[in-house]
């Protein structure tokens, strides 16, 4: 089944020219998601295999630092993700706005199976106050070892907000079938 973006995003009201203005990367669904446990509201949540088996042993290395750092979010669905602008359209967000904060479909890390939203018990969940904690800051010294970097960073080129808390594993191919 081929999903036509170029209707999702007209009828969620995105610009015709996101894709050119954000420099976001397509995202495809992949096809090897594994569990990773439940994030911090009890809901499953999964990765592709090579960023489960990262996340797993980069969680485990802070713990034995003394650090916990724990899952909001990881993999979204393409209809989850429609399903998220939609909601913040109903509560009368403007899609300019939205669109710093939330990937349009087809363009969200999380989609790719790579991205995580961390956070750790002394933070609010994606708040940019999470850049002031024990994670955050053990994540900047360590998470390259376990090829997971910050990819909103200040001043991005991707018109995307800072977010401390977005994390992404190494990009990787899609899974061939």
């Amino acid at each position: 089944m081929d999903i036509d973006l170029s209707a999702i995003h007209q009828s969620l009201g995105i610009p015709p020219d996101y894709i050119d203005t954000t420099l976001l990367t397509a995202q495809s669904t992949p096809t090897d998601l594994v569990s990773i446990g439940v994030d911090v509201y009890g809901r499953p949540q999964r990765l592709r295999q090579p960023a489960a088996r990262a996340w797993t042993a980069m969680q485990q290395q802070a713990f034995l630092a003394g650090v916990e750092i724990q899952v909001v979010s990881a993999y979204r669905s393409l209809e989850y993700q429609v399903e998220l602008i939609q909601r913040l359209l109903e509560q009368g967000q403007e899609i300019h706005d939205i669109l710093t904060r939330v990937a349009a479909p087809g363009y969200s890390e999380h989609q790719s199976g790579c991205a995580l939203d961390l956070t750790t018990p002394s933070s609010a969940d994606c708040e940019e106050e999470f850049e002031n904690t024990d994670a955050f800051r053990w994540l900047q010294q360590s998470a390259a070892e376990f090829e997971f970097y910050l990819s909103y960073s200040r001043d991005n080129p991707y018109g995307v907000i800072y977010e401390p808390w977005h994390w992404c594993y190494k990009v990787l191919e899609p899974e061939v079938e």
